[in-house]
């Protein structure tokens, strides 16, 4: 009975000391996991990001892979050479002595015998580029060829075995992913900042209005900047932003701020429309620019546009196209105004930027598959993309909605064939915009009002408007229409107002 006893309570000992033990270990290998130090994980992009031991992206292999081959760009100006003195000044600093201007900005290394990617803005007009090197080499650079509408530049220097910067899959950038910017702001040296991904698809109308495409009526523009918190300033222009794999993404280009300096907004151009524009300098020397023929409303005022179409913004999964031009690729294939551009070559475009920068992609006398909707009802066609040469009737007609703008303080787009079956309507095309001050304004015509008829015949077109304008008698036009509540007017009008 004793040796019973002795032996239970042994028995006891042994199970509580190898509990406790067990316990010790296991709390100390939740303490310590045993984790490789970079693990590699993988998101549904399929492209694989390096990791530390805590989850955080490695910033450190990340900016290692990419800062040899951001370089810093210091170009100088003769005030003759273009530029006014003006914009140097409000961009890079003052002007030097003897009429000469300079200028300082990023560039990256994408081969290995000397191309660099930049900003047209950083090099254009340029009449000396200094190429220095992270390791302090310096080159002189010359430029192959600048883009004003993707703001893009591919310069030269004679090297070998440079360092390059991998290219990655702007495709695949998702919102909230981490990224990096490199380059030289401030005139400092190397830097590298990060932020994450914060949207896709930005318009900001910066292209149009330093190229003076805004004020003529005429935009070629292709603006889909990629927008990050990740500091960018003045100096970084033409630097690479970069993922948590260090390939390159996107060519920092701008900044949104009210001082000039960064206050929270930066953007950058997708490196997949980089590298069309890369091959294209290249191999031709110029950018071979591919033309659908459409028209859409800028990002600014496309939700009001619908709502005066009668379409619910929200309900929109597509561009909305307001005019198609005569004789261009999709009036060739048999797009409409009116018609919904879902997707290009199997990818969905929710916006008028992505729509922009996937035609951009593409060259003259290559197939798109487009996916539409038009009543309703999905459609398909195949377009063959044109060339430069179908901007002339574009330049005309955007020239015609320059002038009535003018005359009349007013902007106009053709009606929504659905729109016009709903209300019953033959004809008519609706005022989208009323300037302030302008002529409609003071004459009490709002916006949202449908003009149907102009001197008595019937107008679908603003081309239509300005001819039937022209054919007035007496100097005197008569336009009638419908309210934005309903009510039909007839309002006659001297054109000389």
């Amino acid at each position: 009975m004793k040796k019973t006893a002795i032996i239970i309570i042994v028995t006891a000992l042994v199970t509580s000391i190898l509990t406790l033990f067990g316990s010790a270990m296991l709390q100390r290998r939740n303490n310590n996991p045993l984790v490789p130090e970079n693990r590699q994980v993988h998101f549904a992009n399929n492209q694989s990001r390096a990791e530390s031991s805590a989850g955080n992206p490695d910033f450190i292999r990340a900016s290692a892979a990419v800062t040899p081959a951001v370089v810093h760009l210091k170009t100088v100006y003769d005030q003759a050479g273009g530029r006014s003195a003006g914009f140097m000044e409000e961009l890079f600093g003052l002007p030097a002595p003897g009429g000469r201007v300079s200028g300082s900005g990023s560039g990256v290394i994408v081969s290995p015998d000397g191309y660099i990617i930049t900003n047209n803005h950083v090099v254009e007009n340029a009449s000396a580029i200094e190429v220095i090197l992270p390791d302090r080499r310096t080159f002189k650079g010359k430029i192959v060829g600048t883009d004003p509408t993707t703001d893009l530049a591919l310069v030269k220097i004679q090297g070998k075995d440079l360092p390059t910067a991998p290219l990655g899959d702007s495709d695949a950038v998702q919102i909230g992913e981490w990224v990096l910017a490199v380059g030289y702001p401030l005139s400092l040296s190397s830097t590298v900042t990060a932020g994450i991904v914060s949207a896709k698809g930005r318009n900001i109308g910066i292209l149009d209005r330093s190229s003076g495409n805004a004020l003529s009526g005429v935009s070629t523009a292709v603006e889909s900047f990629i927008q990050t918190d990740a500091a960018i300033n003045p100096g970084n222009s033409g630097g690479a932003l970069v993922n948590t794999a260090g390939q390159l993404i996107g060519i920092n280009a701008a900044i949104a701020s009210q001082t000039g300096s960064y206050t929270g907004y930066g953007f950058a151009i997708p490196v997949n429309l980089a590298k069309k524009i890369i091959n294209d300098f290249k191999q031709f020397g110029e950018v071979k620019r591919a033309y659908i023929g459409v028209s859409f409303s800028t990002p600014a005022v496309e939700a009001q546009l619908l709502k005066q179409q009668g379409i619910d913004p929200g309900e929109l999964d597509g561009v909305y196209i307001t005019d198609v031009q005569a004789g261009g690729a999709a009036a060739s294939a048999g797009i409409k105004p009116g018609d919904v551009i879902q997707r290009i070559d199997g990818l969905d475009v929710s916006s008028s930027a992505e729509f922009s920068e996937q035609i951009a992609r593409r060259r003259p006398g290559e197939k798109v598959t487009i996916a539409y909707l038009r009543g309703g009802k999905k459609n398909q066609v195949t377009v063959t993309l044109k060339g430069r040469e179908t901007l002339a009737g574009t330049t005309r007609n955007n020239q015609k909605e320059l002038e009535l703008k003018q005359r009349f303080g007013a902007s106009f787009a053709p009606l929504d064939p659905a729109f016009k079956q709903r209300y019953r309507l033959e004809s008519g095309i609706v005022i989208t915009e009323i300037e302030s001050g302008g002529f409609f304004e003071q004459a009490g015509i709002p916006q949202g009002t449908i003009i149907t008829r102009v001197n008595g015949s019937p107008v679908n077109t603003v081309e239509d408007f300005s001819r039937l304008l022209a054919r007035s008698r007496n100097g005197m036009a008569r336009i009638e229409g419908i309210t934005s509540d309903g009510a039909s007017f007839i309002f006659n009008f001297p054109l000389g107002a």
